[in-house]
């Protein structure tokens, strides 16, 4: 059974599966039905989504932050950590890969 912690003004704050009985103060339980705990955790999941849509954004910012550093040869590829390199490397070929599909995508236009 769920429980909800509420502010002073009665906002759910937060919400649990379980409570600690030594922890109890300030928790209700609620059904799974109530609106009040649905609500909250579909709030949580849109600010999860938005959250990782701005990482998907932050890393494509980074990856074109380190090509930028390694051009103007502010840092040398190979002074990367392994991982990082391989990572790198990875995310270069699927770009490439994506690329060169929606050039070939285009070629089959009317033009």
């Amino acid at each position: 059974m769920p429980y909800l912690l509420r502010a002073p003004d009665g906002r759910v704050t937060a919400v649990a599966e379980e409570v600690n009985a030594a922890s109890m103060e300030g928790w209700e339980s609620v059904s799974e039905e109530s609106d009040e705990y649905r609500v909250f955790l579909e709030n949580q999941l849109s600010l999860s989504d938005a959250f990782r849509e701005s990482d998907i954004h932050m890393a494509r910012v980074l990856e074109d932050l380190i090509d930028l550093l390694i051009v103007k040869d502010v840092i040398h590829f190979m002074d990367l950590p392994e991982p990082a390199r391989k990572r790198l490397l990875e995310r270069q070929a699927m770009r490439k890969s994506h690329l060169s599909q929606l050039v070939d995508d285009d070629k089959d236009g009317l033009i």
